[in-house]
């Protein structure tokens, strides 16, 4: 899995829609071969990942929102997993943790 950097802006992808689904009692994720129903923690998160706000912002929202602490780095892994479903997209700029990228920083 790869490293999601803080100043990373997720977006749900091209080609999928999300959505609360009354008949499901949670979020879902559309797209045009069928739907993921996500469990409410996925829900929460992917309903904050609209492309502005960065992955820190989101984790400071749901902390707040929950008024607990320390959800940085499971909104992170599941950030991660979304990204490689291609749930979501990032910026292409925030696409790989700097330190990692080999593609712009050659070793």
């Amino acid at each position: 899995m790869s490293v999601v950097p803080d100043a990373a802006r997720p977006t749900v992808a091209r080609g999928f829609r999300l959505q609360w689904e009354p008949a499901q009692q949670a979020h879902v994720l559309l797209y045009p071969e069928g739907m993921v129903k996500l469990n409410d923690s996925a829900g929460q998160i992917l309903s904050r990942c609209d492309g502005r706000r960065t992955v820190t912002e989101i984790v400071a929202d749901l902390e707040h929102t929950y008024r607990t602490s320390g959800l940085a780095d499971d909104v992170r892994t599941f950030i991660a997993f979304a990204l490689e479903k291609q749930w979501l997209e990032l910026d292409r700029e925030a696409q790989l943790d700097p330190l990692c990228d080999t593609a712009r920083n050659p070793p």
